[in-house]
């Protein structure tokens, strides 16, 4: 559990789509086996402390004749932003995926002053 003191809690949220692979044929529509994706993100104002982020699917365009396997996670979180993580396995053919994410952490409050 992530607890806040006498900070602000700042709380932002985006989406961005990771990859469009079935376009340029790239390795998520046309490759096989483990398959991995990462997006940086930077967040327009950082956080005091690395914040809490959650990431989801928010659009999904896989080829429905094999499984549909997909793993989305977060990475790497900093107070300045963090990695999208997106991988499938065996023969998933995967064309595109937007994640949309929020972010939610300490932040300077108006009062905050420095000794």
């Amino acid at each position: 559990m992530q607890r806040f003191s006498s900070s602000g809690v700042g709380v932002t949220r985006g989406s961005v789509v990771l990859f469009s692979a079935f376009e340029d044929n790239g390795p998520m529509w046309s490759g096989e086996g483990a398959r991995v994706a990462r997006q940086p993100v930077q967040f327009t104002t950082p956080f005091l402390t690395p914040p809490v982020v959650h990431v989801s699917v928010g659009m999904w365009d896989i080829e429905g004749s094999s499984n549909q396997r997909a793993d989305i996670s977060v990475d790497r979180v900093t107070e300045a932003g963090f990695e999208i993580v997106f991988r499938t396995w065996g023969d998933t053919r995967v064309a595109r995926i937007r994640a949309e994410w929020l972010a939610i952490g300490a932040v300077r409050h108006e009062d905050d002053f420095d000794l």
